[in-house]
């Protein structure tokens, strides 16, 4: 005959049942700033570059004054801080995100390129978000190229705008500043496109770009580490390919920050802490 559990077993079953889920998830839910780093070499580069990518803030809080977040930058002492789109949110306020370049200004070069939530604003935030760049001297790109200088080096620096842009009346088309940004590449210098989208990756393929740097899908939100790489992310739907990481196409590579997005998202990051992404070029 089958025998029946009874309460006292069925209770202790519940208890191990609900600690090993709790063991499994609470590790995962750690979602302190990590610092991440990505070393290239090129013959175009003949002294080292350092690159910080700040990418999806989403105008999240980092510590009075945003110190968390500059302290990490500080550490790392880049050349340059290049900001990749949603550094700004639809909804929370800008008060975050003007703390922080209120806490670079002036001692980094920065460099920006809108996300989708900057555009999600209405008007007049979209307005204040555009001059708080302009009151710590940010550069936004929108399909221009900037020659940089670089401890020596000579580098090509280039950005367009997120796609909804264009949904939003500004001119140009994505595909218009990808030809524009890609037309002012020198053969002999080293070449950057900043863009928020990572499913535009072929897109970005041929242009001639030795690197590519985008941010927008939060680490796929999810992971399983070793085995899933990202559960959803926007515009990519479950299991997106870029979630976040290193992806190449001939000499061309993409990095694909998991983003710094922590109280802005309604679904908790699982195993997928928000990221510093430093950028070495030797």
């Amino acid at each position: 005959m089958e025998k029946k559990l009874g309460n006292g077993k069925r209770s202790k079953i519940r208890l191990i049942t609900v600690a090993v889920i709790l063991l499994i998830l609470l590790p995962g839910l750690y979602c302190r700033l990590k610092v991440v780093d990505y070393s290239f070499e090129s013959d175009l580069i003949s002294s080292p570059v350092r690159i910080a990518l700040v990418t999806d803030l989403h105008s999240c809080w980092y510590g009075k004054d945003q110190k968390n977040l500059i302290e990490a930058i500080d550490e790392q002492s880049p050349d340059i801080v290049l900001l990749g789109g949603d550094f700004f949110d639809d909804r929370l306020k800008n008060d975050n995100c003007e703390e922080f370049l209120k806490g670079i200004s002036g001692r980094y070069p920065v460099y920006y390129v809108t996300g989708n939530h900057e555009y999600w604003s209405t008007s007049d935030k979209f307005r204040e978000e555009m001059e708080i760049l302009d009151r710590y001297g940010v550069i936004r790109l929108q399909g221009q190229g900037e020659m940089l200088e670089i401890n020596g080096n000579n580098i090509m620096l280039a950005g367009v705008n997120d796609p909804d842009a264009f949904y939003q009346s500004e001119t140009g088309g994505l595909d218009g500043q990808l030809a524009e940004a890609a037309a002012d590449i020198p053969d002999d210098m080293y070449s950057i496109l900043l863009s928020h989208r990572p499913e535009l990756f072929n897109e970005y393929s041929g242009l001639g770009f030795d690197l590519v740097l985008t941010g927008h899908a939060h680490g796929g939100q999810w992971r399983i580490p070793g085995l899933i790489n990202g559960i959803f992310a926007p515009n990519q739907g479950l299991l997106p390919e870029y979630a976040g990481g290193l992806y190449t196409d001939g000499d061309m590579t993409m990095v694909v920050s998991r983003g710094l997005a922590r109280e802005s998202t309604l679904v908790p990051r699982l195993y997928n802490r928000p990221e510093l992404v430093i950028i070495d070029i030797t």
